[in-house]
Parts: C-alpha cells; structure tokens; sequence
C-alpha cells in the first residue's frame, strides 16, 4: 500500500493491534471491518487474504474522482 500511496501522492496509515485486540468487543464496537483490511476514506476496498493492489486501486482512483485504469 505505500507504493500506491506514492503513486497518488496520498497518505498511509497502517495500524496493527494484537489478535485479542481485533477479536475485542470494543473493535468490534467500532464498527472496523475484520482484520486485515485496507480502508480508503470509509470504504473497504480489500478484506482478508485476498486484497488486490489492483481492486485497492481501483478504489483510490474512484475516491480522486479519476477514470479507472484500462485492463
């Protein structure tokens, strides 16, 4: 994810907790999707194992309001 950061000039925050803390009442409380997870803005744009550069992509050029990436 910081390379797509750099790409779009965008800032990355990564955040890692304990697993007793992401199976936690509280997170679950917070409404944050499942670890791990890669949000832009409040849109979860890759959840589990199977979190693409590509779809991840997809989404920070939606969110910029730019054309999507020709296949």
């Amino acid at each position: 994810m910081p390379r797509l950061g750099k790409k779009y000039e965008l800032e990355v925050e990564e955040i890692s907790r304990s697993r007793e803390e992401y199976q936690s009442e509280a997170y679950r409380a917070a409404g944050l999707p499942p670890a791990p997870a890669v949000l832009v803005e409040d849109e979860v744009a890759g959840q589990g194992p199977g979190i693409s550069e590509e779809g991840v992509e997809a989404v920070i050029r939606r969110h910029l309001g730019l054309p999507p990436l020709k296949s």
